[in-house]
């Protein structure tokens, strides 16, 4: 049974987390004091769309997660239960052996794990047989990372069960290689190494694939699912090949100057957009429409995130620099305060939010009604979270107080699956004593 078919999951508001750790630990022998861990889903910041292109993405790890909790067998058996898939009434088990992994047809649940399983196996890592169980927050097809928050609780687990001391950064690449390599779902690095790492950072992924993490960590964010819920290959492989095609074209009939030639590539990722900034424009009025939106959707939100950058490390905004990220049009129309750094934070995300809309053509009627009720309700910015055609739209609020508001005020006009978050720890092991009352 298909993980996507489940639309919401519970929430801490509804599901105590001490009592579903308690309720996951006792599909075991409690005597076998079993091990817990968990990670965090993720929300887009800045630069939406971009980690496929080799370029800077800004995530922030929020406070809804995957719990994972196991003991190791002496077999090579892996045995797997979701306790959300139980709960719905479905399939819910999966059973393997790690000696003989294979996945199982298209959309099986228990792929997830048999993929976090074969890449630990194929770089070398000893593990055997175990029991996990697992229970998640993080609710699927919201533009969360479900998936990401599943696969590095996973891996996570795997290695404390096992004692392979696997740092954040090896989670998260392992945890990719799964869903990227193993089940040949066409995602970048954002979503796994947020999950892993936690907290607001900047990731760069082209190899080494370095991680910052920045200083701005007290953000109260609101988070509110769309209730529209599309699969990540429904909207990346699309924009992916519309964006090759004008490679192509660019290269093969508008032929372009050798400055402009040497960071061009007929594919997406091998092309080096940081470079292209200021200097692709002026050939884009030779491909069609469409094809040079995708173009400039990619060249301006790069722009902007790197001044958004900026002030996430702690550099006082300036109006000249504002305009240079965004334009004077926008800086005109968006007339932001600028001394203030949360406000200039706010019109970016407002901003990249217009050109996923425009340019990207993710944004659908039901996302555009709940960005204005979050805008209108007192967020100082918002925008799409993930691939889009549905999801999660992500606000970034003034204060506590202020969050709250819009999150009732979304409750009220329908939208009840919104959560408040500050910047969540990464994958953890749990401390959580399941033994006391």
């Amino acid at each position: 049974m298909s993980l996507n078919i489940i639309l919401k999951y519970s929430t801490p508001r509804y599901r105590p987390v001490r009592k579903n750790l308690q309720s996951l630990a006792e599909e075991f022998n409690l005597d076998l004091k079993p091990i817990i861990v968990s990670a965090p889903g993720r929300a887009d910041f800045l630069n939406t769309h971009q980690d496929y292109k080799g370029l800077p993405v800004i995530p922030v790890a929020i406070k809804l997660r995957c719990y994972s909790v196991g003991v190791p067998l002496d077999s090579d058996i892996v045995k797997v239960k979701s306790i959300n898939l139980r709960e719905a009434g479905l399939e819910y088990h999966d059973e393997f052996s790690i000696s003989k992994l294979e996945l199982k047809p298209s959309d099986w649940f228990g792929n997830y794990f048999r993929a976090v399983f074969k890449v630990f196996i194929n770089n070398g890592f000893k593990v055997k047989g175990c029991k996990i169980a697992v229970w998640s927050e993080v609710p699927i097809g919201a533009g969360l990372s479900s998936s990401a928050a599943l696969e590095v609780s996973t891996a996570k687990l795997i290695s404390e069960m096992f004692n392979l001391d696997v740092d954040k950064k090896i989670i998260a690449e392992l945890s990719y290689k799964a869903e990227h390599d193993v089940m040949g779902i066409p995602c970048g690095r954002l979503d796994q190494y947020a999950s892993s790492f936690g907290g607001i950072i900047k990731i760069d992924t082209r190899p080494p694939f370095n991680v910052e993490e920045l200083k701005m960590k007290d953000l109260v964010f609101v988070i509110s699912d769309s209730g529209e819920h599309r699969k990540i290959v429904s909207v990346h492989p699309v924009r992916q090949a519309e964006i090759n095609q004008a490679l192509k074209i660019i290269l093969d009939e508008v032929k372009p100057s050798e400055k402009v030639v040497k960071y061009l590539s007929y594919d997406y990722y091998e092309t080096r957009w940081e470079f292209l900034v200021n200097i692709l424009e002026e050939y884009l009025a030779s491909l069609p429409s469409k094809l040079a939106d995708r173009i400039r959707f990619t060249l301006l939100t790069h722009k902007s995130t790197l001044y958004a950058i900026s002030i996430l490390r702690g550099e006082r905004p300036s109006y000249e620099k504002f305009v240079k990220a965004v334009g004077e049009d926008f800086a005109r129309e968006y007339r932001t305060k600028i001394d203030d750094p949360l406000e200039v934070l706010g019109a970016i995300m407002n901003y990249q939010h217009i050109l996923l809309r425009d340019l990207y053509e993710v944004s659908t009627p039901r996302i555009e009604e709940l960005r204005s009720i979050l805008i209108d309700s007192g967020a100082v910015g918002a925008k799409i979270s993930g691939a889009g055609m549905g999801g999660a739209v992500i606000a970034l609020s003034k204060n506590v107080e202020d969050a709250e508001k819009i999150k009732k005020e979304c409750y009220e006009r329908g939208f009840t699956f919104t959560w408040v978050s500050n910047p969540e720890v990464g994958a953890r092991r749990e401390t959580l004593n399941l033994y006391t009352p």
